[in-house]
């Protein structure tokens, strides 16, 4: 795999009118090609130096007045000759410039992410660290930002190489007392605990494949309850305005409201969702149907509950979540308490958390487990009472936010997650898979079968590292890069 012999070219920046437009050139005629649009710059310019230039037509009719940057290779993004315009941001002068520069037979339009994966294939970086550029790109939260660059600064790249190191040195120890048994005599003496431990520090990686999910892409929390629980007032505290219609009337909400919010640097796609009851009529109905089929594909679910339900009652609601990890909360903690008093309801005051103390999440404490997630078994309340909340005085929610963050995400910080992607999680489980099989050979089987799953372990784990990838997978990866990067 070698970056063909063209030279490439494509604007950096987005198609619209802006302070500072780029256009980037890469290969063997870029800086032959630039200087004809900036015919001031010196033949041989001093790299990365930036040099004030008039960008010029084919006639010599100056169209801007911007900064010419040249990074010889290898000492440059790409490994290549790379040039950089710095022009205005008109997109119609940036057009200009790239009509000129494709007038050359040498030089064509860059396809998606091609800069970035000749950097790759001239070993400027790694395919985590090509993957982490990807990321950063499309990051759309502090969590993601800060995640991308720890990628793109080589902490993916750190951890797969302390797998594969170790394991390619057990091949070659195997492979070395197949093909020369006395040179190497003793080398496979420990391969089965080097397998076992090789093989955990694979499934460390994949189990991080959910917290890099909801770096990437955001966590899903619906609000969901019976009518009248206080859904919507709440769901307009958290988003921090008013989002969703409230009004005394039961059913009000009829379909799912989301809004995008940030919480210690993660993002979070909140819902509304319509209120659940018995006999509702045929529009309410279809909301109450859309919010059961959302509950199925949220991270979490917050039940919020009206005061005075029982526990019967709200274990009811809790089975609408399927196997969707639930925490619940009762609202409308403004109420007068004698709304409340009802013996035995959940939003009594007798065991009731202090609002501040944090909700409970379903799953600690007294375990609410639904019938799709338990084998049948009957939800049940969480033990002391759930705690109140309000979205009218916002009584209690900011220990629900860090509630939800918490079940969310348990500890650590968002930021510090090494991102590893369903790509990566698959070639680590086939690494595993391999790695299990080779520790069962090492007890019951021939040198060769073990030697042949590590050499499979090896190679499954170099299409994270991209010491084993094909041309294929590289176009299905650069493919999601924009054009320009």
């Amino acid at each position: 795999m070698t970056p063909d012999s063209a030279t490439i070219v494509a604007l950096a920046t987005a198609p619209a009118a802006g302070a500072v437009g780029i256009l980037r050139l890469s290969g063997p005629a870029a800086l032959e090609v630039a200087r004809r649009l900036a015919p001031g710059v010196p033949p041989s310019p001093t790299p990365r130096h930036a040099y004030l230039a008039s960008f010029v037509d084919a006639v010599g009719a100056v169209l801007d007045e911007g900064l010419f940057l040249y990074f010889q290779a290898p000492r440059s993004f790409t490994g290549e000759d790379v040039v950089e315009l710095h022009a205005h941001g008109s997109p119609r002068l940036l057009r200009l410039l790239l009509a000129r520069a494709l007038e050359d037979e040498r030089v064509r339009p860059a396809f998606p992410g091609e800069f970035t994966r000749r950097a790759f294939l001239h070993g400027r970086i790694d395919l985590t660290r090509a993957e982490a550029v990807a990321d950063l790109v499309a990051a759309d939260s502090e969590a993601a930002v800060r995640a991308a660059a720890a990628g793109l600064s080589g902490a993916l790249a750190e951890r797969i190489r302390s797998l594969e190191t170790p394991l390619r040195e057990l091949h070659a120890d195997l492979e070395g007392v197949l093909n020369f048994p006395d040179e190497a005599e003793g080398a496979d003496a420990e391969a089965g605990p080097r397998v076992a431990s090789l093989r955990s520090v694979a499934e460390a990686l994949r189990a991080e494949v959910g917290r890099g999910r909801l770096v990437r892409q955001g966590a899903r929390v619906a609000l969901y309850g019976p009518v009248n629980a206080g859904k919507s007032t709440l769901f307009n505290r958290l988003v921090g305005e008013a989002r969703a219609l409230v009004d005394d009337e039961p059913g009000t909400t009829r379909d799912a409201l989301e809004a995008r919010v940030e919480w210690d640097g993660l993002g979070v796609t909140l819902y509304d969702t319509a209120g659940l009851r018995e006999a509702p009529g045929r529009v309410e109905a279809l909301g109450i149907a859309r919010t059961r089929e959302l509950l199925s594909a949220v991270d979490l679910a917050v039940l919020v509950l009206p005061p005075g339900t029982s526990r019967e009652e709200a274990a009811s609601w809790m089975r609408d979540a399927g196997a969707t990890p639930v925490l619940a909360v009762t609202g409308k903690c403004d109420v007068l308490p004698g709304a409340r008093a009802e013996q035995g309801s959940v939003g009594d005051g007798a065991g009731a958390l202090p609002i501040g103390a944090g909700a409970l999440p379903i799953g600690a404490g007294a375990l609410p487990i639904n019938d799709a997630a338990s084998g049948g078994r009957s939800a049940t309340l969480p033990s002391p009472a759930p705690p109140r909340v309000s979205g009218l005085t916002g009584e209690g929610v900011d220990a629900l936010r860090t509630s939800v963050l918490a079940r969310l995400w348990g500890g650590g910080t968002p930021s510090a997650v090494v991102l590893v992607s369903e790509r990566h999680a698959d070639a680590l489980r086939r690494t595993a898979e391999a790695l299990g099989r080779a520790e069962e050979a090492s007890r019951v089987s021939t040198l060769e079968v073990l030697s042949g799953e590590v050499g499979l372990a090896l190679e499954a784990l170099g299409e994270v590292s991209g010491t084993s990838v094909s041309d294929a997978l590289l176009d299905t990866l650069f493919q999601r890069f924009c054009i320009g990067k």
